[in-house]
């Protein structure tokens, strides 16, 4: 889901983040420019943040922090297009930009109205081999296609890697969830056991449409189960 609101996304790895470290690999940051709250962009970078790391939709990084040392930038292909991206991840490598990660299709199995790529399995196994697949060589590490919380997105990343017949290289699948707490759990253990070789990275996730009171509960909730996770 894209919307003009920021986002946290947390990294899980084989122990998620510790919440009381000066700052963590593992936690970064879903950002969304937004001319009515620019003053954020100064929080993110501060010295009391957390984050070492942030992705963007985009090929390229936001001008807001484009000089920043403290933020990381993680390249995603959100759709079909750009057919520039292997070029436009390159030139940053080559100019000495640090890229240890990219992301690959935003929601594909969504539809555009709520923020998803929509693209066929098929064809997006096309453009991972072509635009992605030769960063491997790089030495990048390749986030799988972010799907749906839908079931719909667990059979499209199914397809997706049957049509790529071996040949799409995953480091780590991220995850997307949009629902209470429960629902994110469930999620995250499907997850899990369909791919257990694989690190997991929850890159949007929210309990939308609820009072504000609620939604930090739930992030509460959320963050100390990623902090029990093995």
């Amino acid at each position: 889901m894209y919307t003009n609101t920021l986002v946290h996304a947390l990294l899980l790895l084989s122990t998620v983040y510790c919440q009381n470290a000066p700052s963590s690999s593992k936690r970064g940051l879903v950002y969304v420019p937004n001319e009515k709250t620019r003053s954020d962009d100064s929080i993110w970078v501060s010295d009391t943040s957390d984050l070492t790391w942030y992705y963007n939709y985009e090929p390229t990084p936001s001008p807001a922090f484009s000089n920043s040392t403290k933020l990381q930038f993680v390249p995603m292909l959100w759709g079909a297009s750009p057919t520039t991206f292997l070029d436009d991840v390159t030139k940053q490598i080559e100019g000495g930009a640090n890229i240890s990660y990219v992301l690959g299709f935003n929601e594909p199995d969504g539809d555009m109205s709520t923020g998803g790529s929509n693209i066929p399995a098929d064809t997006a196994a096309e453009i991972w081999q072509r635009e992605i697949e030769p960063l491997k060589e790089m030495g990048v590490k390749l986030g799988a296609p972010a799907v749906t919380g839908a079931p719909t997105g667990h059979t499209w990343l199914q397809n997706f890697f049957t049509a790529c017949d071996g040949n799409c290289t995953v480091d780590f699948i991220p995850v997307h969830w949009y629902g209470n707490f429960e629902g994110l759990a469930s999620h995250i253990g499907q997850v899990r056991g369909t791919y257990p070789n694989k690190t997991i990275w929850v890159t949007e996730y929210a309990n939308n449409n609820v009072p504000l009171e609620d939604s930090q509960i739930f992030y509460n909730q959320s963050s100390q189960y990623f902090d029990r996770l093995e």
